[in-house]
């Protein structure tokens, strides 16, 4: 048997008040950086915080090949996805992030070669 057919009730009927519908609020843009406004610095800090994390802990694998490039990029990618790579491992890293690492890990050899030999290191 089955149900028999209720019209709607129509705004004129209904005894239910009007639903009330949020003002949608308009996007925030960002504010220039001025003398007066300032960004905040955090993000750069903890930028370069993680960048020099990662540096060290690239040198954990300094024991399994002294190769700059492979350990940065092993550190890197273990943080990112929170395993190290296998053989066959494609999955992307932040060539950005890698690049940095890289970069402070060699500006850090720089200077413990030249500290060791009390002189600069060869290019």
């Amino acid at each position: 048997m089955a149900a028999p057919y209720v019209e709607p009730p129509t705004a004129a009927d209904s005894s239910l008040p009007p639903v009330p519908v949020p003002p949608v609020p308009e996007p925030s843009l960002p504010q220039p950086e001025t003398a007066s406004n300032p960004q905040p610095g955090a993000s750069d800090r903890s930028a370069n915080a993680l960048v020099i994390t990662l540096a060290e802990a690239s040198r954990q694998f300094d024991g399994t090949g002294a190769d700059p490039e492979r350990n940065c990029w092993m550190a890197v990618h273990q943080h990112l996805h929170g395993v190290l790579p296998s053989e066959y491992d494609i999955r992307e890293i932040d060539e950005d992030l890698y690049l940095a690492v890289l970069a402070y890990r060699r500006s850090e050899n720089a200077g413990s070669e030249s500290d060791l030999n009390g002189s600069a290191p060869l290019s």
